[in-house]
């Protein structure tokens, strides 16, 4: 049995790339995971592969802070969290492991990087089964819908007013998103929603509460959180977006951008007067030029 069929048989995404970081080898997992086929990738310079990593605050890693590119400048194995871009469009959150791979008399002449999805997909099924059992589930995205959404922010609402617990509110709006359904129809509109949820999902923290509000607009519910950390946890989202995109074939994308205002929680707060604030900073953010964040308390 050669090293092929040992690596076609394990979970983690598995490549090796050259010196030139052209990719060499592409393993069953690696196609699974990212969506990208072997033969779309073969011999392809891993920065136009596809992956398209980055960081948890949305900065592309391909050319400022690839892991790869590192391992095979200093021969040091590197591990790191990022977001790959799918085939579909969406993010897939993945821890990488990069090892080098030497010649016999010791230079580095290539590199293999190992991935693993980290979506913990077997609870978030579990989840959505239990959830969908509910009718709490927006069949188009998969998140959580508007009834559901409501139930949850009214709880963290009599939450704070018996505990304190600090919560922050964002809601999104997909900028000009009527113009995507005019020139692609709602065939592509629908799949530009569906992209988008599982950026959402992808980019949230575990603790984090995502849903569809209604129609392009979004809702998260963040725990735990200062005005500050609130602002940082929606430019995430917000670029996130930004660097995701739908492919429609023949070279053309679908690109989505997202306005988002947030707000914390206050103690006397009932729901309606977060999402009143809420939506207010949300205009600030689309009168101001669209594709932003605009937060207060």
């Amino acid at each position: 049995m050669d090293y092929r069929e040992i690596l076609d048989g394990v979970a983690d995404g598995v490549y090796f790339v050259d010196r030139e970081r052209r990719i060499t080898y592409w393993n069953r997992a690696a196609a699974e995971i990212s969506g990208h086929k072997e033969a779309d990738v073969l011999g392809i310079p891993c920065p136009d592969g596809g992956l398209e990593h980055v960081d948890a605050a949305g900065n592309r890693m391909c050319h400022t802070a690839c892991p790869l590119t590192a391992v095979l400048q200093d021969g040091q194995p590197r591990q790191e969290d990022a977001f790959l871009h799918h085939a579909d469009g969406h993010r897939v959150p993945v821890r990488i492991c990069v090892r080098p791979i030497r010649s016999p008399t010791g230079e580095v002449v290539g590199a293999v990087e190992t991935f693993t999805d980290t979506s913990s997909l077997l609870e978030a099924q579990r989840r959505a089964a239990e959830l969908e059992r509910l009718a709490f589930i927006d069949p188009l995205t998969g998140l959580a819908n508007r009834r559901f959404a409501e139930h949850e922010l009214a709880s963290s609402v009599a939450e704070r007013a018996r505990h304190g617990r600090m919560f922050g509110v964002l809601l999104l709006d997909i900028d000009q998103f009527k113009r995507v359904n005019d020139e692609h129809g709602h065939q592509v509109g629908d799949a530009a929603l569906r992209m988008l949820g599982r950026t959402l999902a992808g980019s949230a923290r575990s603790d984090d509460f995502v849903a569809r509000w209604g129609g392009e607009e979004f809702l998260v519910l963040v725990r735990e959180y200062e005005l500050e950390r609130l602002h940082t946890a929606a430019e995430r989202i917000r670029r996130m977006v930004e660097t995701s995109t739908l492919p429609l074939g023949g070279g053309r994308i679908v690109a989505l951008t997202v306005s988002i205002g947030g707000c914390l929680s206050r103690s006397d707060d009932g729901p309606a007067d977060l999402l009143g604030r809420a939506d207010a900073l949300l205009y600030e953010s689309k009168a101001a030029g669209r594709n932003r964040v605009t937060t207060g308390g």
